[in-house]
């Protein structure tokens, strides 16, 4: 690569990833329960195709797929569906979601499948058919279906960037992936590649990784399209956006997509899932989860099933401390908190961080804003966290729209600078969810005008067709009236005329 760029705004915050860095990654074992919600991933939820009774083996699917924005799911294990029923979800919230509950039986068994030989023979359709039906969607967190990613929908793809980047504090799954298996990810590359017809792929990485660099360049060396990039570290370099503008200085356009520059960028971890899944057949079932923080005793990455409860990751990492007090999934600047850790792993978990009171000290102690603008330097999109604090405070929804609020990527960097510790993040994702909510009811009231006005236009025009039905037969009965009057007139017309030849007939009998 020739020159990097900077993005504006950012901010530097402290690693905490040596703490989970410092063993290799640790096969969790089968759970006694596996958890496998219906729903993983952006989109609509997959549909039960199991019965409670049933025995699965591991890679069956058991959740298909109809929609487009969607991904089915897989066994994780072989064994017994002993039940389908509401399960806390990953989630703020906690509300409960469809998960299908499966008792293993320790064997382990997979579903037999054929290994493909040469991707290249292979249709760039079905090529994406086949990673859609494995389920994988993007393992950075955001969980969108990765075959929609890979269809370049009539643009030229000139740069596929992995993001290795792993900007956020605490997790370090990444890092250790690319530590570990380097040729996962570059055949994982290999597949996305071909999918896509890509010039160029870049796998870009903060350079506070250099073992993850090192392992990846001493393969990359092997193939002329591919560049293995160290970044600075700024978060957040791994935000979409802002990776494309430190590798390119180009700016994604508001409101539009990577595509539109030509680029697509995808999670190394993704690569990986897609290497499994072509290569040996295997659909998206496990995924590395960094188990990390101040409130566990032995930090450390596990590479999980798919549905296992995260009490037991907890439980590996050598359990709570004492003064453990929160669960969030996800780092500390993105991440949500759960209310139990009955939650299981789901694709998009890549990361539990467990904190303590010190963890989180300050945060309630909320002053009103000073208007000193320190959220306005830090924000890697430009935009005006303080006014858009205030629109979201007054619920000027307008306001915000036009000040871009769906621009916003959620870092939370301004929080972190503010000096009046605003959870600034909270209002903006109350902003959009106000909006969406209101256009949604706008949307329900427009589709009921519509149907009442399609129902005012219906009886109207049956009302029009009645009276052209009524108007129609009195024409006819008007007609078939003066039709009967010819008739009848001709019919005397007739009689008369035979009267008066019956007349003139006898007069001239007499005459003779």
């Amino acid at each position: 690569m020739s020159k990097l760029y900077r993005f504006p705004g950012g901010v530097k915050l402290p690693g905490h990833k040596a703490i989970s860095t410092s063993q290799p990654i640790r096969k969790a074992p089968i759970p006694d329960r596996l958890f496998v919600p219906l729903r993983q991933h952006i989109g609509s939820a997959a549909e039960c195709i199991v019965e409670k009774g049933q025995r699965v083996l591991k890679g069956q699917m058991i959740g298909r797929v109809s929609d487009y924005v969607a991904a089915p799911v897989h066994a994780p294990s072989s064994g017994t569906v002993i039940d389908i029923q509401k399960f806390p979800a990953a989630h703020a919230s906690s509300l409960p979601s469809d998960v299908i509950i499966i008792e293993p039986d320790g064997k382990d068994e997979w579903m037999q499948s054929e290994p493909i030989a040469d991707i290249t023979e292979l249709d760039k359709s079905e090529l994406r058919n086949m990673i859609r039906f494995a389920g994988i969607v993007g393992l950075g967190g955001a969980a969108f279906p990765t075959f929609i990613k890979l269809n370049p929908a009539g643009h030229q793809i000139s740069k596929l960037i992995l993001n290795g980047a792993e900007c956020e504090p605490y997790i370090s799954c990444d890092d250790m992936l690319m530590r570990e298996r380097p040729h996962e990810v570059i055949d994982g590359a290999k597949i996305m590649r071909h999918a896509l017809n890509a010039e160029q792929v870049i796998i870009a990485i903060e350079d506070n990784k250099p073992e993850a660099i090192a392992a990846l360049n001493t393969l990359a060396d092997e193939y002329d399209w591919l560049d293995v990039q160290g970044i600075p570290v700024i978060y957040p370099t791994g935000g979409e956006r802002q990776l494309i503008k430190v590798l390119t200085g180009k700016d994604v356009p508001s409101q539009g997509l990577p595509l539109d520059l030509g680029m697509v960028v995808s999670n190394v971890a993704t690569a990986a899932a897609i290497h499994h899944a072509i290569d040996h057949q295997q659909p998206l079932i496990s995924r590395i989860v960094t188990v990390t923080g101040s409130g566990v005793r032995s930090p450390q990455n596990f590479e999980a099933l798919i549905g296992t409860p995260m009490s037991d990751l907890i439980e590996l990492a050598g359990g709570y401390t004492d003064d453990a007090d929160r669960l969030v999934v996800g780092g500390p600047m993105m991440g949500i908190t759960l209310k139990t850790d009955a939650t299981p792993v789901v694709k998009a978990s890549n990361c539990l961080l467990v904190q303590t009171p010190a963890d989180h000290a300050g945060e309630a102690i909320i002053r009103p804003c000073i208007r000193c603008g320190e959220c306005v330097k830090v924000c890697p999109v430009k935009l005006l966290p303080q006014q858009l604090y205030w629109y979201s405070q007054a619920k000027y929804h307008d306001d915000l729209q036009s000040h871009n609020l769906f621009d916003c990527i959620e870092c939370g960097c301004c929080t972190v600078v503010c000096p009046s510790h605003i959870p600034l993040v909270q209002y903006f994702r109350f902003g959009k969810s106000e909006i969406w909510k209101k256009q949604q009811e706008t949307l329900k009231a427009d589709r009921a005008r519509e149907r009442s006005e399609a129902k005012t236009l219906r009886l109207e025009r049956i009302k029009a067709e009645k009276k052209a039905q009524h108007a129609a037969r009195a024409k006819k009965t008007a007609a078939g009236a003066g039709r009967k009057k010819e008739i009848e007139a001709a019919v005397a017309r007739t009689k008369a005329k035979k009267a008066g030849d019956t007349g003139s007939a006898e007069n001239a009998t007499d005459n003779a």
